[in-house]
């Protein structure tokens, strides 16, 4: 939510990144095209004559180790870091082209988004972006594990995670409504711990994983260090959060407390709020006219990891 002026906004020009998938291990390329005023963040399937699946909370798929988006079988995964960087910056309507299953796990973070974001700039539209104000309490409860959404100005989020050593008991909090996301957030890596790999390359995960894309743990500590925070771990979970909580479709006013959760509960969360409509309403605020940020015209910028 960097962008201050209460109205919608897409990129100036196309972006290409090139990678592989975390989990799958397949080669991709995507392909981000500006998006008209109201048209939301939508994923389009090349390899599938163009199969369109928008990113909303009735599209949420399984979740466990990534959130990812069905319809009508078709599958998108790992959207959340992808997400969670528009959100962060303030990117409301944007098509998704990707010619495989999974979007690229480029290094890990969302910073690569942020960088592409920056240099060609974003394009603010004619159109008043809607903010879905919290007005009651919601929850999901799951043992010790706990988040809920609480009524209040901006949008904050407050997040403790416990894992065994060398991470530990970490808590971050963070508003939303300020520059932070891209300082504070965007940066920090996804992570994972060695003795886990074997485990989870058998479930047919982290195929793609990489020293360069994952923070690896053992007991003794990190091994492909140094780290980009001294609590990078649990701000990747915030960014993992703030992706999730897109799929609600706008922009939250509240404030978001989560406890030892992930991405089911993240989206659990979600499906749990927007059933209950007595919850939020939808808002517009300010009044201010559009203004367009430039960057020179060029042809798609690629990145690859």
């Amino acid at each position: 939510m960097a962008d201050s002026s209460h109205l919608e906004n897409t990129i100036s020009s196309p972006i290409e990144f090139a990678g592989v998938g975390l989990h799958s291990g397949a080669a991709v390329r995507m392909t981000l095209l500006p998006a008209p005023a109201g048209c939301g963040v939508v994923f389009r399937r090349t390899d599938l004559d163009g199969f369109e699946i928008s990113a909303i909370g009735r599209n949420v798929a399984k979740v466990s180790y990534a959130t990812s988006l069905m319809r009508q079988g078709v599958l998108i995964s790992t959207t959340e870091h992808l997400l969670s960087a528009l959100l962060g910056m303030g990117v409301d309507n944007l098509i998704v082209e990707l010619d495989n299953l999974e979007l690229p796990i480029l290094d890990g973070s969302a910073l690569p988004y942020i960088q592409a974001f920056r240099r060609v700039g974003l394009k603010t539209q004619r159109r008043r972006r809607e903010y879905l104000r919290i007005l009651k309490s919601v929850e999901v409860r799951e043992g010790d594990k706990f988040i809920g959404v609480y009524p209040g100005e901006g949008y904050s989020v407050s997040y403790s995670i416990d894992f065994p050593t060398p991470i530990g008991r970490q808590g971050y909090m963070v508003d939303l409504a300020t520059d932070a996301y891209e300082r504070e957030i965007a940066p920090a890596r996804t992570f994972g711990f060695r003795e886990d790999e074997q485990k989870l390359r058998d479930m047919g995960l982290i195929r793609g994983a990489t020293e360069k894309s994952v923070i690896v743990l053992t007991r003794d500590g990190v091994q492909n260090g140094p780290l980009r925070f001294h609590d990078e771990f649990v701000r990747h979970k915030v960014l993992d959060l703030i992706g999730d909580l897109a799929l609600a479709g706008h922009h939250i006013l509240g404030h978001i407390v989560a406890e030892r959760a992930g991405h089911a509960m993240h989206t659990a969360l979600v499906s749990r709020l927007l059933r209950d409509r007595s919850a939020w309403q939808l808002v517009t605020l300010g009044a201010e006219r559009p203004r367009t940020k430039t960057a020179p015209a060029a042809s798609p910028t690629l990145v690859t990891a």
